[in-house]
């Protein structure tokens, strides 16, 4: 079975209701996967069979779909395309959008509780995923870049810790929950400096290319940020200087990825093909 396969039944025990739809629509929205890739990839690195970890993968796109519904709300970024379709709030209403996310948010946890690990590991699994996604986790990102919308003296430090927070605490969360299942926890620590260097490349690429993409190559809406004067790796740091440091950043990461014990290979080539989205 794929993941794409096993994804599309996550939300089965789930009861049918209109924010069952909305979960699942925005659950399923097509995507890279990039999170639950790296859960798998990690799992499969550190040497057990790749669907042994699509529970804990499956749990972690809850997360990152739920927080993706309440980021693109009106009372937050108020974007209506998301994967190259419609935000929930816009194909649904406000309301159900909101509940969508809240009931994505809340099942991940009930999934991984039904998932055949040892209550150790779920346990492990659990926490790792409250930290990453919680109010000094992904949330403290998100408010520190609401916080700093619109503020001519935000600088490159604190945008760094919007990036390492809103977004590298999920990359993190995706290599160490791979390592927990794998019963390789000894390497947590490790992969959680790497998931948030990760995090931090990802923005950079995105801060560039929402000046050199386009909105059909993104899935999303491109330009809004130079639009509504929000800070940004490139307003602050210039075109060349955030290019410069996106290699840097990278070159940190291998370096530390390079040092695990073990086989990194898959990893770093999917790490690879996530810095060519800018070329």
């Amino acid at each position: 079975m794929t993941f794409e396969t096993y994804l599309e039944h996550a939300l089965d025990s789930v009861s049918e209701s209109r924010v069952k739809k909305a979960m699942q629509y925005s659950l399923m929205a097509p995507g890279k996967r990039l999170r639950p890739r790296l859960v798998v990839l990690t799992a499969e690195s550190c040497g057990i069979e790749p669907f042994k970890a699509y529970p804990a993968a499956s749990a972690l796109e809850m997360i990152h779909t739920y927080s993706l519904i309440h980021d693109d709300l009106p009372a937050m970024d108020d974007d209506d395309l998301r994967r190259g379709r419609k935000t929930c709030h816009v194909e649904f209403d406000e309301a159900t959008a909101i509940l969508a996310g809240d009931g994505l948010l809340t099942e991940a946890f009930a999934h991984i509780s039904r998932a055949d690990y040892s209550d150790a590991i779920k346990a492990q699994c659990m926490k790792v995923l409250a930290v990453n996604a919680g109010a000094d986790g992904m949330v403290l990102g998100q408010i520190l870049d609401l916080t700093n919308e619109n503020n001519p003296e935000c600088t490159y430090e604190t945008l760094k810790q919007i990036h390492i927070n809103k977004t590298g605490r999920l990359f993190s969360a995706a290599l160490q929950l791979g390592a927990i299942v794998a019963e390789r926890s000894d390497e947590c620590e490790r992969l959680d400096q790497i998931g948030l260097l990760l995090g931090l490349a990802f923005q950079i690429q995105d801060d560039l290319l929402d000046i050199t993409s386009t909105s059909e190559m993104m899935g999303k809406t491109i330009g809004k940020d130079l639009e509504s004067h929000k800070s940004t790796t490139c307003s602050i740091l210039g075109i060349e200087n955030s290019r410069k440091l996106l290699d840097e950043v990278y070159e940190q990461m291998l370096k530390q990825l390079g040092e695990c014990s073990f086989d990194t290979a898959e990893i770093k080539k999917l790490f690879l093909e996530m810095k060519e989205r800018i070329r």
